[in-house]
């Protein structure tokens, strides 16, 4: 009898200790703490994987299939010129990064050259962007769900392939803070029709092969596996150049080496007004950023991420994960064998509990963040532990609650003690 309920009183306590991490998450999500909360919000920006790219990985060799070009803020005649030349050292696969609206009345030439250039250029590639109308979003509220999609003016997209680029940010608008760390590589409109991630149908373009081997891991969202940047005149990533790139005067004044681009993936996209400029304009922060506690400056440009998906599907390096089931089952284990060990230490050791528990929770929680960026790095898994995390800060603490107030509430004799005991105060 005493057996059994030593194991009830184990099994109790560990519901009580996901039920109170439950309410304390409940009452965060209405931000009540949060001004109170400095350091919570600086680091809430990362992950403790991130310190994996920044700090621990060794230099990966540069992807020399991938080079990435600048259009600046050119117009689209010269846009046109940049396709057109690039075009000529016989790339395999060409991509562009950039919408084009209707065309211009002040300048039909331009449009006509960009047009031109588009249609006779090799496996060029079109970006996407899939979006909710506004009677989806009214209902949706947040869902990654579509129902429609913007594209490039039809003019300028004739003999193009199409394809999404959505990465995955909490950022509502272009000026927000932007982190990227995933993307969808593909996803399916309420219409019915099928649409892949610009990365991917890089990729596919390029080794059809490897990009239907990846697309059966059947992921909704893929952890980047980022490689590296373009060359980086400000420092703000910790990692060497990974990807050729070329600016846009370099590309019109034809100012390189045409073997770099023979049989390459060329990637056209905003890499700002030149590669001096220190613009937020489509830039994201990623692990890469040499800070990644905190506000920072963004690090890499959107283009520059897309790159980064295709050389990955390239390179066949992904990223695995436990899943959100796999990493709850993880948690009520590791809570479980806490409260098993710290009931013990609660009857045969009471006046260590507090010190000893306290003690094991730290060596506890420094174990499984080492063990996340070890594993993270040597096998590129990771182990979402969020919920180990809580468990583990919160079991010392509330088991103590548990047995001394919440088992209490349950006994006659405890509630009778309580309660004559107030009886003599009043």
């Amino acid at each position: 009898m005493a057996k059994r309920r030593l194991w009830l009183d184990n099994i109790l306590g560990t519901v009580f200790i996901f039920a109170l991490g439950g309410f304390i998450f409940g009452v965060s999500t209405f931000r009540i703490f949060d001004a109170f909360d400095p350091i919570g919000e600086a680091l809430s920006d990362m992950e403790l994987t991130d310190v994996v790219f920044s700090r621990v990985r060794e230099d990966p060799a540069v992807d020399t299939n991938i080079v990435v070009i600048n259009i600046g803020y050119l117009p689209r005649a010269l846009i046109g010129e940049q396709i057109n030349i690039i075009s000529k050292y016989d790339p395999k696969v060409m991509a562009m990064d950039s919408f084009f609206g209707a065309p211009s009345e002040d300048d039909p030439e331009g449009d006509s050259i960009l047009s031109a250039a588009i249609a006779n250029a090799p496996n060029m590639i079109m970006v996407t962007k899939l979006l909710q109308s506004d009677s989806l979003a009214a209902v949706a509220e947040g869902e990654d769900i579509y129902d429609s999609l913007e594209r490039t003016h039809p003019m300028f997209r004739r003999n193009a392939i199409e394809a999404f680029a959505n990465l995955d940010t909490d950022a509502e608008y272009q000026q927000d803070f932007k982190a990227c760390r995933s993307f969808p590589p593909n996803r399916t409109l309420l219409t019915g029709e099928d649409h892949i991630a610009f990365g991917v149908e890089i990729a596919k373009n390029y080794a059809p092969e490897k990009v239907d081997r990846f697309l059966q891991r059947e992921n909704q969202w893929e952890t980047i596996n980022f490689r590296g940047n373009i060359v980086e005149w400000f420092r703000r990533t910790n990692y060497p150049t990974m990807f050729f790139a070329l600016d846009w005067d370099q590309v019109l004044n034809e100012d390189f080496v045409g073997e770099i681009i023979k049989d390459k993936i060329v990637i056209f996209g905003f890499l700002g007004q030149d590669f001096t400029d220190s613009s937020w304009d489509d830039k994201f922060f990623t692990p890469l950023n040499y800070k990644y506690a905190g506000k920072a400056n963004p690090d890499m440009y959107g283009v520059v991420i897309h790159a980064n998906i295709a050389s990955m599907i390239l390179s066949e390096d992904y990223i695995d994960r436990l899943e959100e089931f796999g990493a709850l089952i993880l948690a009520i284990v590791v809570c479980f064998l806490n409260v098993v060990f710290f009931s013990w230490i609660y009857r045969r050791l009471p006046r260590w509990y507090d010190g000893l528990t306290k003690l094991i929770q730290v060596i506890e929680l420094l174990a499984i963040g080492a063990l996340m960026i070890f594993v993270f790095h040597w096998f590129n898994y990771k182990l979402n532990l969020t919920y180990t995390f809580a468990a583990v800060a919160l079991a010392g603490d509330s088991l103590e609650v548990y047995y001394g107030v919440i088992k209490n509430l349950f006994r006659r004799e405890s509630r009778k003690q309580l309660f004559r005991i107030q009886q003599e105060k009043a």
